[in-house]
């Protein structure tokens, strides 16, 4: 009877933990634009343009728009003569910067989880061998 007593306990603190937590949270955009301009614009501009032949353009980029791992792994990581921003911005910043540069400029994508920067930080952190066992 115990044993039955303790299963209903864990299942019911289990359950309201996941309904105490609610959804997961997007980034908001507007709080993206700050950190853009103080981090990004120098080389993308601010309105998304880039500088043609050295920047890209944000603004309609495929790459912008498409998977948002996608864009997230440009931020951690950096990408030709970008920088890498995973030492110098939370998870929450990276993905404010990105929710912004997906919804500005005429991009329709939606915003970034700070959940989902968490998850590409681990999974870049982890050793190769281990990122293999997990794809089987």
């Amino acid at each position: 009877m115990r044993d039955v007593v303790a299963r209903v306990l864990v299942a019911g603190c289990a359950l309201a933990g996941v309904l105490l937590a609610g959804p997961a949270e997007a980034a908001d955009p507007a709080a993206g634009e700050g950190l853009f301009v103080a981090n990004c614009s120098a080389c993308h501009q601010r309105n998304g343009q880039g500088i043609p032949q050295a920047f890209p353009a944000l603004a309609g980029d495929a790459l912008v728009q498409d998977d948002p791992k996608r864009i997230v792994a440009v931020l951690l990581k950096g990408r030709g003569g970008m920088p890498a921003f995973k030492a110098q911005l939370t998870d929450e910043q990276i993905a404010a910067v990105a929710s912004y540069v997906r919804g500005a400029w005429g991009n329709h994508a939606d915003p970034v989880p700070a959940g989902l920067v968490a998850a590409a930080r681990t999974e870049a952190a982890a050793p190769v061998a281990d990122r293999n066992l997990q794809a089987h």
